[in-house]
């Protein structure tokens, strides 16, 4: 079909390219006149196509078409006109010359909301139903016949530009195809519009969009967002006139802030860190985040009486390249504009709402770390202050609302570390009710770190309240899986910037070596994020072919949908890297969590915390509460808790004494090397530690001689030193544990060959230990000690079946390995050890996508890979 499209923005711009995919002709594009040098969007993409363009400024003059622009228009031969979006009064001698006359898109349910503000009608009046109609045009634009309808909900708090980005834009192309599909197929219908619910608002203009304040606060919300972006509800407070942005109703209004005075209103204002709070004539409560004054300066409403006491931050060299990068791109986006100075505004030199949108996308091109919203650039208008405000969010420190957090500061390791110690609830570092606290101690030197706050059930209580409303009501729940994920990595990328911080945080407060904590502890958290960002817009269903399709041709699909809450207890071995395993699927999913990290390492979970908010995951999302936790007398005990409240779902990983078998095949240098990694890797406070070593009698007195000579090179000392092999052990109660274990060991007669005492030097250093000559049937040979003691059994060449049965005949089943040159023994060794993991030739190679998980006493349900951020659980250890 031969088609006119008639009208602009990128709206028109769609449905034109649509169109042609469809296979129709366009024979002609009728659209506005360039502004300050600008093309509209319809006609850049048209004239790129080479289909011919027409710009005129007006079609009729005085109510009568202009003759020669309607000749050009019918020399275009169009059999049908589509209007997808025009501004302009198009005469009848246009509307009516095609053969199948014309459609316009109009965005609301006719007959309700004629007139050309009728997105905005919709949500100040409140309808719970909205959408958008193709009709058939007829001279007064939105009476004609009806052709095509869709509907949408509308959300107490949807705005015009959210409900056009959700429903009205994307629906409303697809609506219009539809449309001049069904005309191609002669099946178009023309529904008559009924008289009966049709109205017809006012067009909203400044002048009318005055705010009268005599109203409830349902009212006051909806007349604020239903005149958002344009053309802005307004007020005059301390005597010049302020446009409100970014209305949202509240139950429990914030108190704690300055009051604001407001001309007519029924009381103050509250100017709080949340935002404006106003409030109606029935005494209920709104809160407003943004204001703009009569100069064009829009700032967050929580800044109102401090806009102006920011200092400019000084740039970098890498953030003046940046800087000097988008001067580039403002001046191809300004083309009217000789020169970019700092004084530049953005909008007064001729920026539209569409360049807006490219402005945003042209910074995450060069700073995918700088996530704006539309909103940033309409606060922050000239160019200094964009790059300003730009720089700052690079940087970590924009914070919607200052992020208050009270460090404990250390200057150590050659840098000044700043950890936060008080619990984070609600975005917030909050002190524990009561004012608990709890000292946190360096195992370098048994030295206290700092207090700490200390949970109480009350402090429970209000984070998984928290959590639970930032999954049900909060953005967060509601948010796109894309964006979700840009947010995650951004997360990652803010660890990554403050990588050796928290390593040195946590070589201090867990006394893992430094090196190690920022390659693994850190380094493998930070992968652990990037992979689950990855994730967040791939997590789908599936279609299922059921025998019931017949006649009726049903079908089924499934849909992976998030838990809500999900509760998280971490050890004290990795705290970082444990949090991310976990922490990381639940967020990727869409989840909300409350974490609590082990009583005597909480540090780098504070920090994480920091580093989310500033990530900017709203409030409520993440949780975490330091505390106590008292030690559950049975893993079947926490079944039972999750199965007497509602079936939650849980998942446990609760390590293990892992068998390691060396045959004498083996790859010896190998062997011995990965064999100690096995032990003693992370200090043995390992999970998957090879709690037991089962060596061919062929190399078994080689292998442990060799052992020895590489433990007496080990060098045991202050984490944070750079040649230091082996640190202390995690904290008091351990060491003592190790103590006993070791005695243990030598009264039931296994032959100790090396280490098994305390080190005698302030903290809780333990010297890495071997024992030979061990039992299937002694203490150390079942128990595990989760310590750097290596278990080593000999067992006779050849019988391979028995050593099978020795390996497994442990109620744990986390890893194991095997070491040999045979990859036929390689592979049946693999198939019969009972384990959730089996090493070949290697140990401890761990990665994020590859699922990780347990049998038997070791727990159930996996970490990590792509099935885990598909189905979040209560992770508990």
């Amino acid at each position: 079909m031969k088609i006119a499209v008639i009208g602009q923005s990128l709206f028109g711009q769609e449905v034109y390219k649509e169109l042609r995919k469809d296979g129709h002709t366009i024979v002609g594009v009728f659209t506005i006149p360039d502004k300050d040098g600008k093309a509209d969007p319809l006609a850049t993409e048209a004239e790129k196509d080479g289909v011919p363009v027409f710009k005129f400024p007006r079609w009729r003059v005085k109510g009568q078409a202009i003759p020669e622009v309607v000749a050009q228009y019918k020399a275009t031969g169009a059999e049908l006109n589509v209007l997808p979006f025009c501004s302009q009064f198009i005469p009848m001698e246009v509307i009516d010359h095609p053969k199948h006359g014309s459609i316009i898109y109009h965005p609301s349910l006719l007959p309700r909301h004629r007139g050309a503000s009728a997105i905005n009608w919709t949500l100040i009046h409140g309808d719970r139903k909205g959408g958008f109609t193709v009709f058939w045009a007829d001279d007064g634009l939105d009476t004609g016949p009806i052709l095509l309808q869709r509907e949408c909900d509308v959300d107490p708090n949807d705005t015009v530009n959210t409900i056009y980005k959700r429903f009205l834009f994307p629906e409303g192309v697809k609506g219009t195809v539809e449309a001049v599909r069904l005309i191609a197929e002669g099946k178009a219908p023309r529904i008559t519009q009924p008289q009966e619910g049709a109205t017809y608002e006012c067009i909203q203009k400044k002048d009318n969009s005055k705010i009268d304040w005599n109203q409830s606060a349902e009212a006051l919300h909806n007349w604020i967002r239903g005149n958002d972006k344009v053309p802005g509800a307004w007020a005059e407070v301390d005597g010049q006139k302020v446009t409100f942005y970014g209305s949202s109703l509240v139950d429990n209004s914030p108190t704690n802030g300055q009051p604001l005075e407001i001309p007519g209103a029924s009381q103050p204002g509250i100017v709080t860190k949340a935002g404006l709070v106003l409030f109606g004539n029935d005494s209920k409560a709104l809160l407003v985040k943004n204001l703009q004054f009569e100069d064009g300066k829009m700032i967050a409403a929580a800044q109102y009486f401090n806009s102006g006491s920011s200092a400019a931050v000084e740039l970098t060299e890498e953030e003046k390249t940046f800087a000097e990068q988008m001067r580039a791109v403002w001046q191809s986006i300004l083309t009217n504009v000789t020169e970019i100075e700092d004084s530049t505004d953005f909008f007064k030199s001729g920026a539209a709402s569409m360049d807006v949108v490219r402005l945003v996308e042209e910074v995450k091109l060069r700073a995918s770390g700088c996530q704006l919203q539309n909103e940033d650039v309409y606060m922050n208008t000239t160019f200094q202050d964009f790059i300003q405000m730009c720089v700052r969010k690079l940087r970590g420190e924009d914070g919607e609302e200052e992020l208050v957090v009270d460090y404990v500061e250390k200057n150590i390791n050659n840098m000044t570390i700043k950890m936060p110690h008080q619990l984070f609830i609600n975005g917030e570092f909050v002190d524990a009710d009561g004012g608990k606290t709890y000292k946190t101690i360096n195992p370098t030197d048994g030295t206290a770190i700092c207090d700490v706050s200390l949970a109480q059930i009350s402090d429970v209580d209000r984070a998984v309240a928290a959590a639970k409303e930032a999954f049900e009501e909060g953005e967060w729940g509601r948010m796109n899986p894309r964006d979700r994920g840009r947010l995650i990595y951004r997360l990652a990328d803010l660890m990554e910037e403050h990588q050796e911080e928290l390593a040195t945080i946590e070589a201090i407060d867990s006394g893992a070596v430094y090196t190690l904590a920022l390659k693994t502890h850190v380094g493998m958290s930070i992968q652990t994020f990037r992979y689950f960002a990855g994730w967040c817009d791939k997590i789908q269903g599936s279609t299922i072919p059921i025998n019931q399709a017949r006649p009726n041709r049903n079908l089924t699909f499934t849909k992976k949908e998030p838990i809500g809450v999900c509760a998280i207890v971490i050890p004290w071995n990795y705290p970082l890297m444990m949090l991310a395993w976990k922490t990381a699927a639940c967020l990727a999913a869409g989840n909300t969590v409350v974490l609590k990290p082990a009583q005597v390492t909480p540090l780098t979970a504070l920090k994480f915390a920091e580093l989310a908010a500033r990530a900017g995951l709203p409030k409520g999302v993440v949780n975490i509460l330091p505390g106590s936790g008292k030690p559950l007398p049975q893993n079947s005990y926490l079944n039972k808790i999750c199965a007497v409240s509602n079936v939650k779902k849980v998942s446990l990983e609760l390590g293990g004494k892992s068998p390691l078998i060396i045959f004498g095949d083996c790859d010896m240098d190998k062997a011995v090397r990965m064999g100690m990694s096995s032990v003693f890797f992370n200090k043995g406070e390992n999970c998957i530690a090879a709690g037991r070593l089962f060596v061919e009698d062929t190399i078994h007195d080689q292998f442990v001689k060799r052992v020895v000579e590489e433990v007496k090179k080990m060098k045991i000392g202050d984490p944070l030193d750079r040649s230091t092999d082996h640190g202390p052990q995690n904290h008091k109660a351990h060491l003592d544990k190790l103590v006993e274990y070791c005695q243990t060991g030598i009264k039931e007669g296994a032959t100790l060959v090396c280490g098994s005492k305390q080190v005698q030097r302030p903290g809780f250093f333990f010297e890495p230990t071997l024992f030979t000559d061990v039992q299937d049937h002694m203490y150390i040979a079942k128990e595990e000690s989760f310590g750097p003691v290596m278990i080593i059994s000999k067992f006779k060449s050849g019988d391979v079946d028995d050593v099978l049965r020795r390996a497994n005949a442990t109620e744990y089943g986390l890893a194991s390995g095997v070491f040999t040159r045979d990859i036929s023994k390689a592979l049946y060794v693999s198939e019969k050890l009972n384990a959730g993991t089996v090493f070949v030739n290697t140990y401890n190679k761990t990665d994020v996508a590859s699922p990780f998980g347990g049998f038997k006493q070791s727990g159930f349900g996996k970490d990590l890979g792509e099935k885990n951020c598909c189905f979040s659980f209560i992770h508990i250890f």
